[in-house]
């Protein structure tokens, strides 16, 4: 694509950040901007040959974005609430010429199933909304708010709807708060997806862990492998090798 249309998709007060994987992705700070926990997400998905993949709630469009970047993954949707930002996210896939592989709808999660039909997807993936009405401040900036506190859609709503748009066998892959494992695991148990692999995120070994990526799978058997926990910084400001491969030509 001629850098002069390239160009022309991005609004004024947005920006094509250089995800430095061949890929842009138009984000607007007065709005939202993706994080690490949804590059940690892309990294931790292990995403087949050939699978149809659903990303709950994709914002920007970051996460369908990187992977399509690294994985073999057969074509990915995002549903997203926010017109503003499913519209955002739609130029993103064509300022980098990827409308054969990646769809972008404008849904609500708890009606994934009545938009997609069931079974619909070999793998979801999910980034939600961590923070329940009590827990810290809610951002005065609606779509902030929204990407970040349970305003539009619960825990329960997401794994719910999982459940329903997953293929017998299908994988779930999330990122979340350690401090709701308890509360995630049971949700996910009540809607037959069984957790099977789970890694803590540690900001630095000395700290607590403040992010956990979990798998589960429709139908499995009750079987969890804990993976070797993830520190991010080896001193403040420099990333361990671990984060650095993530974040390397095919992360982000």
């Amino acid at each position: 694509m001629e850098n002069k249309l390239r160009d022309s998709l991005v609004k004024p007060g947005e920006r094509a950040d250089d995800l430095q994987n061949g890929y842009y992705v138009i984000q607007s700070p007065e709005k939202f901007c993706f994080g690490m926990d949804a590059v940690l997400l892309s990294g931790f998905a292990k995403i087949k040959k050939g699978q149809r993949v659903l990303d709950m709630g994709t914002g920007t469009g970051i996460i369908p974005i990187l992977l399509r970047s690294k994985t073999p993954g057969e074509h990915f949707t995002g549903l997203e609430i926010q017109k503003e930002c499913a519209e955002m996210a739609r130029r993103s896939v064509v300022y980098n010429d990827l409308e054969k592989d990646i769809d972008i709808v404008c849904g609500d999660i708890k009606e994934a199933a009545e938009i997609f039909g069931a079974a619909s997807f070999h793998a979801v993936t999910c980034n939600p909304p961590y923070m329940i009405g009590q827990h810290g401040l809610q951002n005065p900036h609606m779509p902030k708010a929204i990407a970040r506190h349970e305003i539009l859609c619960t825990l329960e709503d997401v794994v719910s709807q999982t459940s329903r748009v997953l293929k017998d066998r299908g994988h779930f892959y999330m990122v979340h708060r350690p401090f709701r494992l308890a509360e995630i695991f049971q949700v996910l148990t009540k809607y037959k997806l069984e957790p099977k692999r789970m890694q803590l995120v540690y900001p630095f070994v000395d700290r607590e862990p403040n992010m956990v990526l979990i798998e589960a799978l429709k139908g499995g058997n009750s079987r969890i492998t804990v993976e070797r926990p993830l520190i991010v910084y080896e001193k403040p400001g420099v990333y361990t090798e671990d984060i650095l491969k993530i974040y390397g030509p095919s992360g982000a």
